[in-house]
């Protein structure tokens, strides 16, 4: 498995429902946004992309404003413990529920977290050589057939018989994008599933801006 994401999701409603409407893209609403977010660098626009891809480099951005719905990849969303997100980051939607999704090949890590009304609901970040980073709040349904050994990462030849968790994390990474927005990056994918190539966004080139007095 060869995915990465480090994004945001700001959703007001349910993620996968306005995926799946072929939501317009708002090009104007979207640099506004990343300008916003990212008031302190000089944010140029750079290009286009779409869903397939949320893991840009440290100098990029990648940003889509839809109606209800606002997806953000930045290098600051791949962090160990999604709980100390600064709160500028979840408060930037006022009155919307606020996703957090990383996941990193390299390392078979991944992470996830969910705001709401700007409280933490549910932190979780592990990796096989760390362990569990954070788990705070209750599991969502779609972790529990893993934790209880459903999906055992032991079935792959790729693994010792001492792994520390009963499943992939990259694979818990891939349902977690399932269940909460509806799509995949790898895996199975059926005809019921958002098509992440058709959901559009802008690519951002960002940098320090030096103000001189």
């Amino acid at each position: 498995m060869g995915a990465k994401t480090w994004m945001l999701v700001y959703s007001n409603g349910n993620p996968e429902t306005i995926l799946k409407s072929n939501p317009v893209l708002d090009q104007a609403a979207t640099s506004e946004f990343a300008k916003k977010l990212f008031s302190s660098e000089k944010i140029t626009p750079s290009g286009v992309g779409d869903l397939t891809f949320t893991c840009p480099a440290d100098d990029e951005l990648v940003v889509g404003c839809f109606p209800g719905l606002t997806i953000v990849a930045a290098k600051e969303f791949g962090i160990d413990h999604p709980s100390q997100l600064p709160a500028k980051f979840i408060d930037a939607c006022p009155g919307h529920t606020v996703y957090l999704h990383a996941m990193h090949s390299t390392v078979d890590w991944f992470a996830y977290a969910v705001w709401k009304d700007a409280k933490l609901q549910r932190s979780l970040s592990l990796s096989p050589d760390s362990g569990i980073l954070e788990d705070t709040g209750d599991r969502l349904p779609f972790e529990e057939s893993y934790w209880s050994g459903e999906h055992s990462a032991l079935d792959s030849e790729e693994v010792d018989d001492d792994y520390p968790f009963p499943f992939h994390p990259l694979e818990l990474g891939e349902a977690a994008l399932l269940s909460l927005f509806g799509y995949q990056l790898e895996g199975f994918v059926d005809s019921s599933q958002v098509e992440p190539e058709k959901i559009p966004l802008m690519q951002f080139a960002r940098k320090k801006s030096w103000w001189r007095f």
